[in-house]
């Protein structure tokens, strides 16, 4: 029985092209979604406007697959890395695991993914996209369909609305403008500061702004009700 298991667990290659493929798929569900967007506001998109963007997949309990502009070191070692490119988006993919970073098999994942103890692992401070593949999930078209597609709209709503938020926070604009940045970036404790410093009198922002759990998505939302003009006309 142990010889029939071996036989049918496929190979570090063609884990790592299976891998390879979700990651462009990803990107083509990302670029086919933004094709449907105004043509500036396409333009705007993180992913496009990136130069060089480094997709890292991590094996732990889970599969994490973090999208990152930083700069990384050249590979050593057993590590490995594949070049894709599609239309407007260029990447590396780097394949990290237990074997080429040992710590990374002792994150405790019984609960969930640990989106952030992956990136502290890594050194990564900012992601433009943070992805986690469930044990079983698999890496089908249809997943990547739905991460690649829901990360563009996510990417095009959050630009809608720092431009609405620009407008109406007269006087805030360079505020509003670091929170973008934090944004693309996924800072995600910077966007809650700067979202009080916006609104420091809106009892909502302040609330979600200082949960455990942060909801940046939320906390924006939030944010752009905060100061655009009430039905009375009074501007928070």
């Amino acid at each position: 029985m142990s010889e029939v298991n071996r036989a049918e667990r496929p190979s570090p290659e063609a884990m790592r092209q299976a891998l390879a493929d979700y990651v462009t798929a990803v990107h083509g569900a990302y670029l086919d979604a933004a094709a449907l967007l105004p043509l500036a506001e396409r333009g705007r998109l993180p992913l496009i406007t990136a130069d060089r963007l480094t997709v890292i997949a991590v094996g732990t309990s889970y599969l994490h697959v973090v999208g990152t502009v930083e700069t990384l070191p050249a590979p050593s070692g057993q590590e490995v890395e594949i070049s894709g490119s599609l239309e407007d988006i260029d990447w590396t993919l780097r394949f990290v695991d237990p074997v080429v970073l040992p710590a990374v098999g002792l994150i405790d994942e019984r609960e969930g993914p640990r989106h952030d103890d992956v990136r502290r692992l890594l050194g990564i401070r900012t992601n433009l996209y943070h992805l986690a593949v469930a044990p079983g999930g698999g890496l089908d078209a249809h997943h990547a369909q739905h991460a690649g597609t829901g990360l563009a709209h996510s990417h095009a709503a959050a630009a809608r609305d720092f431009e609405a938020i620009r407008a109406h926070a007269k006087g805030r604009e360079f505020l509003v403008d670091d929170m973008a940045g934090a944004h693309v970036a996924g800072l995600r404790y910077a966007q809650a500061s700067l979202a009080t410093l916006i609104a420091p009198f809106d009892e909502n922002v302040v609330a979600l702004a200082n949960s455990s759990q942060l909801d940046t998505d939320a906390i924006r939302r939030a944010l752009l009700n905060a100061v655009r003009p009430s039905r009375t006309g009074v501007i928070s």
